[in-house]
């Protein structure tokens, strides 16, 4: 089920069903043909290439020209300095790193240039950069092309981190990135982009810093975002069964998030359950638990409870994988622990 499924009216609910590589290249369309300041750079994001791995960008190569959809080398250092310098001279650039891990080659130009160039020209020069890139465990890519490194990049003052959680949104936030005028991550799950769902109404816009209330409720908040959120609605609705009522917010965007949603939340309920896929050690769970207590200390009925990655590398072999990995389950024991707090959860 798709997130937009489960908060639009069915009236509403009449975009079409897309994945989230197509949702991704409406968005591209749209904001190339909106603005020719719109550019797209990467490996393989060109018609000769293939359109981009999960065919994203197929098609803008023909419709825009080579000027404005380049194919790059295999060189992750020069694709984000040559965007970077494109965004410094007026451009709106959308530089694609292929997936996630390979940013580490480019953590220099992203958090000592794109990052910080804004502070270091007295907010004279503005880097108006959007670098997209995919990344996800569940399908057998282990260790070096599956990791959600989002909390490195939520730790760089400068920088904007947008996780969406299916098409419509993805649609919809990319081209908000695209017309801010600060640089942006734009972290798409891997197994999204093949994946069926709702897309976006014409007019469909979500705001940078702005988080959804997927449903409401009144005994528990699950805050969360990107895929995770697909197993975080089926726990929901077999809790509600038995009469459990969850709140459910998708953040959507965790730098800036939308805290004063999550604590107005947690206020009214008490409980909180985090759940993302990255490592669930130093993650952005341990940041959004911490504001909790500093924010509803001596409120909570529970402790805040974390559900995501285990402090390893992304295993190959599908059992550990899967052991490594977020489930329904682990999510569903996590939300009865804080509706039954015992003295050795209550820490």
């Amino acid at each position: 089920m798709s997130l937009i499924d489960t908060v639009r009216k069915p009236a509403d609910a009449l975009g079409p069903k897309m994945t989230g590589a197509a949702a991704t290249c409406l968005a591209l369309d749209e904001m190339m043909a909106e603005d020719p300041d719109v550019l797209v750079l990467g490996e393989d994001v060109d018609d000769i290439s293939g359109g981009g791995v999960f065919k994203q960008t197929k098609g803008l190569s023909t419709k825009y020209g080579s000027d404005r959809v380049k194919s790059t080398p295999i060189a992750e250092q020069a694709i984000i300095g040559a965007a970077i310098g494109a965004a410094m001279a007026g451009k709106k650039p959308v530089a694609e790193i292929m997936l996630m891990n390979f940013v580490t080659v480019a953590m220099d130009m992203i958090t000592n240039h794109a990052a910080k160039l804004r502070f270091m020209s007295g907010g004279k020069t503005s880097v108006p950069l959007v670098i997209r890139m995919h990344t996800g465990a569940g399908v057998g890519t282990a260790g070096q092309h599956s990791d959600f490194l989002e909390a490195w990049m939520c730790h760089t003052p400068g920088l904007k981190v947008v996780i969406p959680s299916n098409p419509a949104d993805q649609y919809a936030l990319l081209k908000a990135a695209i017309r801010d005028p600060n640089p942006v991550i734009f972290i798409e799950t891997t197994m999204m982009q093949r994946a069926v769902g709702i897309g976006p109404v014409p007019g469909y816009t979500a705001e940078i810093g702005k988080a959804n209330v997927v449903k409401a409720g009144k005994d528990v908040t699950v805050i969360g975002y990107g895929r995770p959120l697909h197993d975080c609605v089926t726990v929901v609705d077999k809790l509600e069964a038995e009469g459990i009522s969850v709140e459910l917010i998708d953040l959507r965007t965790i730098v800036p998030m939308d805290m004063p949603c999550v604590l107005e939340s947690v206020a009214r309920t008490g409980r909180a359950v985090i759940v993302h896929e990255a490592v669930t050690a130093y993650g952005v769970g341990a940041e959004i638990a911490t504001r909790l207590n500093q924010e509803l200390f001596g409120k909570l009925k529970a402790p805040v409870e974390r559900v995501g990655g285990a402090y390893t590398p992304v295993p190959f072999s599908k059992p550990l994988e899967r052991a490594f990995m977020w489930s329904p389950e682990k999510i569903e024991a996590a939300i009865r622990r804080t509706l039954n707090p015992t003295p050795s959860n209550e820490g």
